[in-house]
C-alpha cells in the first residue's frame, strides 16, 4: 500500500510521460500544474500554468488557476491582470461559467483589498 506521497509521485511521473509523448497536449499540460499544485510544488505549477497562458490562450480553465496562485504568492496585480484577461477570452469564447468564475475571483480580491 502506498502513501499518499508516493500516490501522487507516481500520478505525477504518468503524467511527465504523457507530456514528454505529446508536450503540446493541453489538459496534460493542465493536470500537471494541477499536480504540482496539490504537492505545493508552486513553482513548478506556475512554470505550467504560464506556459499554458502562453502557448493555449484559449484554454480558459486556466487563468482561474493562475490568478489564485499569484494571489497565493503575493502577487496581487499580477493575479488582477490574470482574471481580467481570463474574462476576455472568456467572454470571446461565449464561456459564460468560466467567465462568472473570474468575474468572482477578480471581485473577491478586490473587495478583500478594500477590507
Amino acid at each position: 500500500m502506498r502513501n499518499q506521497e508516493g500516490t501522487a509521485t507516481s500520478r505525477l511521473q504518468q503524467l511527465l510521460e504523457y507530456y514528454r509523448l505529446d508536450p503540446g497536449d493541453e489538459f496534460t499540460r493542465f493536470a500537471i500544474a494541477s499536480e504540482y499544485l496539490r504537492m505545493g510544488d508552486r513553482p513548478h505549477a506556475r512554470t505550467f500554468l504560464e506556459g499554458l497562458v502562453r502557448d493555449s490562450p484559449d484554454y480558459v480553465g486556466t487563468y482561474l488557476h493562475l490568478g489564485k496562485l499569484y494571489e497565493d504568492v503575493g502577487e496581487r496585480d499580477l493575479a488582477g491582470e490574470t482574471y481580467r484577461l481570463g474574462i476576455d477570452v472568456a467572454a470571446r469564447l461565449r464561456d459564460d461559467h468560466a467567465r462568472s468564475e473570474l468575474q468572482a475571483a477578480l471581485m473577491e480580491m478586490e473587495l478583500g483589498d478594500e477590507w
